[in-house]
């Protein structure tokens, strides 16, 4: 038996589609999750093991999970994985702590990426805003920090969501990890012979700084062209200033059937910000819509440029901006093959990613472990 661990469940976002897949795989795993949302709903809810956390979260009025944070570590310190032969870990921040109990079992780190916020001060003060804010983060990022630095020695095998976060992994933690893929569900994004192209480019994904969606609407406003904006998020009224009276709408929050339509539909996505992976530069691919992406993070494992798509160099601000402008205002999508843009996005599958997990979790119990 396999036991799973996961961070949170308090929404189905990009780890909890790879924890899916991992409970697809071994169907009588156990998923440990400290803190979860009863009203969100999982294809393997009937076999989470989760504690008082989700109790607190419950209390809190499922407002905010942040405050529990710190507790997620000791609660994983303290999980009992049984019979289980191996222990495969979901890590954005705090699950590795897991690998401090599982005593001879082996333990496989599924890596989201090391902490981001933790390890990067930039990106804590964008998160945070206010001074108490900072203050807070900075704490939770030292336990963060000495909870993934005292755990990556004691685990097995590390696996990477990408070659940038292996290379992250390599930096803070001294280890090397392999890569696999997260899986994208190819199956439903596909292409549409009966959807015709239409004139305009799409961003898709939640409007939150890191992201850099401003990179986008100013790109599309400078360059004249139609820019449908799909998603929400704090910096959804930023953006909606910043396109002032350009051709750019906004459609907030979709449902995936319609977010699928409009992926089919566009001239091409774009990807303005880093990525860890990724995962609607791969959906768009496979919809057979080339992408247009800042050459950085997760897209330089997924996009190759000039037959998946165009990579934007990265540089300042302005520069990127100006670039974006360049390839929106000078850009031809019949120039790229829709075919071989799905035939790659194929190899990003959900079956591919289980596949590859499966030879990860072979290899490590073919290997002799102290007992």
């Amino acid at each position: 038996m396999i036991a799973i661990v996961h961070e949170r469940l308090t929404e189905i976002a990009g780890s909890e589609h790879v924890v899916t897949q991992l409970a697809r795989e071994w169907p009588d795993a156990p998923v440990y999750i400290p803190i979860v949302d009863r009203r969100v709903t999982a294809e393997f809810t009937d076999r989470v093991v989760t504690g008082p956390l989700s109790q607190g979260y419950r209390y809190l009025g499922y407002r905010s999970y942040a405050p529990l944070l710190p507790l997620a570590a000791a609660w994983f310190r303290r999980c009992d994985f049984g019979s289980a032969e191996a222990v495969i870990i979901s890590h954005h921040a705090f699950a590795v702590a897991a690998a401090e109990v599982a005593g001879t079992r082996p333990t496989i780190a599924y890596v989201h990426s090391p902490a981001r916020w933790a390890w990067n001060k930039k990106m804590r003060d964008a998160e945070a805003g206010s001074l108490p804010g900072r203050l807070a983060l900075q704490a939770l990022s030292h336990i963060a920090v000495n909870t993934e630095l005292s755990a990556a020695k004691k685990l097995t095998t590390i696996v990477a969501n990408s070659t940038a976060v292996a290379d992250r992994i390599r930096k803070h933690w001294h280890r090397e990890a392999e890569v696999v893929h997260p899986p994208v569900d190819t199956e439903f994004f596909t292409p549409d012979p009966t959807e015709p192209v239409e004139d305009y480019f799409v961003l898709a994904g939640r409007l939150v700084a890191y992201k850099r969606p401003d990179i986008a609407v100013k790109a599309a406003a400078e360059a004249g062209v139609k820019l449908v904006v799909v998603g929400g998020g704090r910096d959804l009224e930023d953006c909606r200033k910043l396109a002032g009276g350009k051709d750019i709408t906004f459609l907030g929050r979709v449902s995936n059937e319609e977010l699928r339509s409009v992926l089919r539909r566009a001239k091409a996505c774009l990807m303005p910000g880093e990525e860890d992976f990724g995962i609607v530069p791969v959906e768009a691919m496979a919809c057979g819509t080339p992408m247009i992406a800042l050459g950085v993070g997760g897209v330089l494992d997924s996009v190759i440029d000039g037959v998946t798509g165009t990579l934007i160099p990265p540089g300042d601000d302005e520069s990127v901006i100006g670039r974006f402008a360049d390839v929106l205002a000078h850009f031809d999508s019949a120039a790229f093959d829709s075919a071989q843009i799905r035939r790659h996005a194929e190899t990003f599958s959900r079956s591919a990613f289980r596949r590859n997990m499966a030879d990860v979790v072979s290899h490590v119990l073919a290997v002799p472990h102290p007992s």
